[in-house]
């Protein structure tokens, strides 16, 4: 289950994809698209099991329980927020540790309510999407997570929020406003309504990619546009043709979400990454046709994060058509490559070759057998906000599976100016941009953007203790009060 809204969102260079591009790519029926991408068959379906559990092995899947609680669900993954870091949980059959003593009541509160037999959850456990959870897929959902293997361990970091968020009880005013999170639209069609469940619910697609209010809640007028999330942003996924994913075609977002890129256009990593390797890449090609139809018939929303279309004849191409899997053949690419921009040089490209082409390849086209990014053409190097791209370059990122490569990240390696310039020797040679004008100033503001806490967020603490500090004092004037109207009497 993926984090609040400070959840980290998608990018390895290649980062997520949305938005302008792809010219001419037309939309195409959920048959074409059912027949193009074969199933994922799921790892944890097994005939020995029921058919009930088995489709509560698939329904965790598409509500993506790895992403937060690890595939063995025992829990204990970061999720940050502007309250401070919330740990998920261990739900595994364990009595002790996780949830083995729950009754099927039990996880549908849990799911729907935020209410852990004991206390109150936080809506890091994304249980304001939960809530719309139908009855069947929360039995099937219980009676999987019955099957998996008890670990009788707790996570070794626990949930500490500061006053006043360490009060869980307070959580029962948040849910009043901001349970549920979206609301059913009119005029869908049984497809599109099936790719509503599943975007707003299942997978809970709006916890990362809708901007939130000044409670931390949703804001529903800007559903699916993009959120910052800490160093990153989700980025907006409505139908906007300059901003969103409008130029996609419902085929793009089934291949997308079936293997986690478009060539020349997008590569998932980092948390979008893990939500195709744990989730999407498993679901049946009718449920995957079902969200392209829906995210297409979305509101769309323009936010001023717009991207350039992809200009195909400014594009590199491989020295030859083989050597993006000839590991040898890059070797001595980039040695030759390297001797040619100098000894010592601190250019643009020089710095480029350095840190970045042994896995991004001299002419970004990575290495795919290895798994390390392709970065042609991508959308995240051609949005006018360059944050996105220099965010990637200072923090890094880490793989989507225990296998993935992890990025570095260069921020104590290189200077601001050293990675404006690799930006712009990016944006220009690999997303075909005209020009660039990143600059260190860029850099070093980009680099302090820290967390956007709400005014509410921010000053929680000393509202808390000034809301005490009056409820005491009218309880004394109160007391005082009454003692003189006896007095009196």
């Amino acid at each position: 289950m993926k984090p609040l809204s400070m959840m980290l969102s998608m990018l390895v260079i290649g980062m997520t994809s949305n938005a302008a591009m792809a010219e001419g790519a037309s939309s195409v029926n959920t048959s074409l698209a059912n027949a193009s991408l074969p199933n994922t068959s799921l790892p944890n379906i097994s005939p020995a099991n029921s058919e009930l559990v088995n489709r509560g092995a698939y329904i965790a899947r598409a509500a993506d329980c790895m992403a937060c609680h690890g595939e063995d669900y025992t829990g204990g993954t970061p999720i940050e927020t502007p309250m401070g870091e919330i740990y998920s949980t261990n739900i595994t059959p364990s009595k002790r540790y996780g949830i083995g003593d729950y009754t099927e009541a039990d996880l549908k509160n849990a799911l729907q309510k935020g209410r852990a037999p004991n206390h109150m959850l936080y809506p890091a456990m994304p249980y304001p999407s939960y809530s719309g959870m139908k009855e069947e897929d929360i039995s099937a959902l219980f009676a999987y997570l019955q099957t998996v293997p008890a670990v009788d361990e707790a996570p070794k970091e626990k949930t500490d929020l500061p006053f006043p968020f360490n009060i869980r009880s307070l959580m029962l005013g948040w849910n009043l406003l901001n349970v549920p999170s979206t609301e059913k639209r009119d005029g869908l069609n049984e497809t599109q309504k099936r790719g509503e469940y599943i975007v707003n619910n299942l997978e809970h697609c709006g916890t990362c990619h809708t901007p939130r209010n000044s409670t931390m809640g949703f804001d529903k007028s800007m559903y699916l546009s993009g959120a910052q999330l800490g160093h990153w942003h989700a980025p907006n996924i409505t139908p906007d043709e300059s901003s969103g994913i409008g130029s996609w075609s419902e085929q793009d977002i089934v291949t997308y979400l079936r293997t986690g890129e478009l060539d020349q256009r997008a590569y998932a990593g980092g948390p979008m990454g893990e939500a195709v390797a744990h989730s999407t890449r498993y679901l049946k090609n009718e449920d995957l046709s079902a969200i392209a139809s829906y995210l297409k018939a979305v509101p769309a929303v323009q936010t001023d994060d717009k991207v350039s279309a992809v200009d195909v004849s400014r594009l590199p191409t491989p020295i030859n058509e083989s050597i993006t899997h000839d590991l040898l053949a890059q070797k001595e690419y980039l040695k030759q490559a390297k001797a040619a921009v100098g000894k010592g040089s601190n250019s643009p490209e020089s710095l480029y070759l350095a840190t970045c082409g042994s896995c991004h390849g001299v002419d970004g086209y990575g290495q795919p057998d290895a798994r390390y990014a392709p970065i042609v053409g991508l959308s995240s190097i051609r949005r006018e906000r360059p944050d996105a791209l220099v965010n990637m370059i200072l923090h890094g990122v880490e793989g989507a599976t225990n296998t993935s490569p992890i990025m570095p990240g260069f921020s104590d390696e290189l200077n601001s100016e050293q990675i404006a310039g690799i930006s712009n020797y990016v944006r220009v040679n690999f997303g075909g941009l005209t020009s660039s004008d990143v600059n260190a100033s860029d850099v070093d503001r980009i680099a302090n953007t820290g967390v956007d806490k709400p005014f509410l967020i921010k000053y929680a603490g000393l509202l808390a203790i000034i809301g005490i500090i009056v409820a005491i004092a009218i309880i004394v004037f109160i007391i005082r009060a009454i003692l003189r109207s006896r007095r009196r009497a």
